[in-house]
């Protein structure tokens, strides 16, 4: 039994480092949880006519500014999709003193290669969802749509 001890002791310190590294990377290993919110959101959207959509939706139209590459512009427009028409008259009251500079502050943090595609956008979409949702005192933000963009070179 003298002789086992060692090996049982290294046994299970390997196991536990394991379920440790396990436990601590499992965010990194399961996906990015603003994304699967996101997805989730989307899923989760009732079936809405095309007046309700106008109704309960916002747009914000032509920011420009530099990306975080100051080599890189971008100019864009967003739909924001609400989840109530009180939400949506609080948004419209907030949307240039609260929501344009959150939406300037995260394309400043954003690099141009992001933008290219659809799957960076989703993300930046994301991103955007739960900053915005973090402003607004009732409602909150189903969707953000991005109705316009260009992405250029200076």
């Amino acid at each position: 039994m003298k002789k086992m001890l060692p090996w049982l002791i290294t046994i299970l310190l390997s196991i536990t480092l394991i379920v440790l590294a396990i436990f601590l990377l499992s965010d990194k290993l399961l996906g990015d949880n603003g994304k699967s919110q996101a997805s989730a959101n989307a899923a989760a959207l009732p079936k809405l006519s095309a007046d309700e959509i106008v109704a309960m939706t916002s747009e914000i139209a032509g920011i420009k500014t530099n990306l975080a590459d100051p080599n890189y512009i971008a100019q864009m427009s967003f739909a924001f999709q609400l989840n109530d028409k009180k939400a949506k008259e609080e948004f419209e009251k907030i949307k240039n003193i609260k929501i344009k500079p959150i939406i300037i502050k995260t394309l400043a943090d954003t690099k141009p290669e992001l933008l290219n595609d659809s799957k960076g956008r989703e993300q930046f979409n994301a991103k955007l969802v739960n900053l915005v949702n973090k402003s607004l005192t009732s409602g909150r933000l189903i969707q953000i749509e991005m109705t316009d963009v260009i992405v250029t070179e200076i």
